[in-house]
């Protein structure tokens, strides 16, 4: 499952069906209701919070163990997988996941701190810009929002 509001797991979304797959991914929107229906017992609030994938025979893996899993799934990165199932390889993975998460926080913090949309379509920084396809960058300096500035 992906989070379809953010812009980085579209991406990969989209990177994963352009792969060669050794086992089919059939990948579902989090939170959605063709999640909830297919998975009526799943905690889809977590889904949400942390990559989880749900396997064939109904094996739940979250978060790194997420990760491999679903390489493992790809031809070409199969032997990465087995790579990042050894001690030193998950604790490589477990870091990718908690910067993936950190990005993914200060993504949906800014875009709520500015009013914009950031999930798939707006890339907002820290530092006040923020893109849109629709309308480009603008920048929203600290304290801004929308062309009004507070003082103080």
């Amino acid at each position: 499952m992906y989070d379809a509001e953010c812009s980085l797991c579209t991406f990969l979304r989209d990177w994963l069906v352009r792969q060669r797959q050794l086992v089919p991914l059939e990948l579902v929107p989090a939170g959605s209701q063709a999640a909830r229906r297919r998975y009526p017992g799943l905690d889809h609030g977590a889904t949400l919070d942390e990559i989880t994938v749900v396997g064939d025979a109904g094996q739940v893996y979250r978060g790194a163990a997420a990760w491999i899993v679903t390489l493992w799934a790809l031809s070409e990165h199969r032997p990465t997988a087995h790579r990042l199932s050894t001690p030193a390889g998950a604790r490589l993975a477990r870091g990718v996941v908690l910067a993936a998460a950190k990005w993914r926080g200060a993504q949906w913090r800014e875009g709520r701190r500015s009013g914009a949309r950031w999930g798939g379509r707006t890339y907002s920084r820290g530092d006040g810009w923020v893109y849109d396809p629709s309308w480009g960058w603008v920048y929203n300096a600290p304290g801004c929002h929308n062309g009004a500035c507070s003082t103080g």
